[in-house]
């Protein structure tokens, strides 16, 4: 009972600090998306990213690499197409068309998105918090976007730069569905699991060969070398931070919780992203992202606020629905 206590406490720490973490990047974005192209600065950020795990790994990266099979690469190609080449390409472009505040917010959404998925797709269950949760969430979206309040110009200004970022957040919920997926399947294999460290290194490799191609079109080396210490200073943060030390946390704490637990986490993306950029960037937030952020870290709350015999439930449910694909995929 103490033992699962503390891997409860473990898992909770890890994902609080990779959504803490993850919520940097909003602002370290904004350092840069007006000097270095979107794609570019993500294969920036993932050299870096590998630069600071290969050294990590050591021998367990020959050792995994010859043990996984197609499926679990294709788990991992997922993760990298949906966490890391999607959700930046959408975070990035619509920062180029709001403020940081207005999109840390709006990357609360995906608590509320990641429910409805796993809701949806991994048949977990959820109870009238949950749906309380949600409906928090999209109240305040609706708040930050001004659509409830008469004579706001925010939506008019920044509705499409907010639209990309609620792309990036239905990003984030999918990566958050697959991670989960590719540990409860690895679990029903009986297969030894990835080492985070690893993990994190092969979606961060994939995730540069999926942008360097859009890359190239961005005229990198010219952007590259123009800009100063401050922008290649967010890159390194962006890659040993946002993307190494950030993942290695995320998969160390989602191989036991539900997609729930990481879904009411996840706020602390919004959260963190709000803060920083009232206090780092000085940027003005008004009473409508205030109200708003309030609503969605409530809807985070309450989405995490689930019966522990419902978790449960919804753990041997899902076990049982991929345990089922197994058998098929066997015969």
């Amino acid at each position: 009972m103490e033992k699962s206590k503390m891997e409860h406490l473990q898992e909770s720490f890890f994902l609080f600090s990779a959504f803490t973490l993850a919520g940097t990047s909003v602002i370290t974005a904004r350092f840069v998306t007006h000097h270095v192209g979107t794609f570019t600065i993500t294969v920036v950020s993932m050299f870096f990213a590998i630069l600071c795990l290969a050294p990590l790994c050591g021998r367990k990266l020959p050792h995994a690499i010859g043990t996984m099979d197609k499926k679990q690469w294709l788990m991992l190609l997922l993760q990298a197409l949906f966490g890391v080449f999607l959700f930046r390409m959408f975070l990035l472009e619509g920062l180029l068309h709001t403020s940081a505040a207005e999109a840390g917010i709006l990357t609360g959404a995906t608590p509320a998105i990641t429910t409805i998925l796993a809701w949806v797709l991994l048949k977990e269950h959820a109870n009238k918090k949950t749906f309380a949760g949600i409906l928090c969430t999209v109240g305040g979206i609706l708040l930050v976007q001004g659509i409830v309040t008469k004579g706001s110009d925010f939506a008019s200004e920044h509705f499409w730069g907010n639209m990309l970022v609620l792309f990036a957040a239905a990003s984030e919920s999918l990566f958050n569905i697959f991670s989960r997926m590719n540990s409860l399947k690895t679990d029903e294999a009986e297969k030894e699991p990835l080492d985070p460290r690893v993990q994190t290194l092969l979606v961060s490799a994939m995730a540069l060969g999926l942008c360097l191609v859009p890359a190239l079109f961005e005229h990198p080396l010219v952007s590259l070398t123009t800009i100063g210490l401050v922008q290649w200073s967010a890159l390194a943060w962006y890659g040993a931070i946002v993307t190494a030390l950030s993942f290695i946390c995320w998969f160390a704490g989602i191989k036991r919780c539900s997609a729930y637990t990481a879904a009411a986490f996840s706020g602390m993306m919004p959260f963190t992203a709000l803060i920083l950029s009232v206090w780092v960037l000085g940027e003005h937030a008004g009473w409508e992202q205030w109200s708003g952020g309030v609503l969605i870290m409530l809807g985070m709350i309450l989405i995490g606020l689930r019966d522990g015999k419902r978790d449960d439930q919804s753990e041997r449910d899902l076990s049982i629905i991929l345990s089922d694909n197994v058998h098929y995929d066997r015969r």
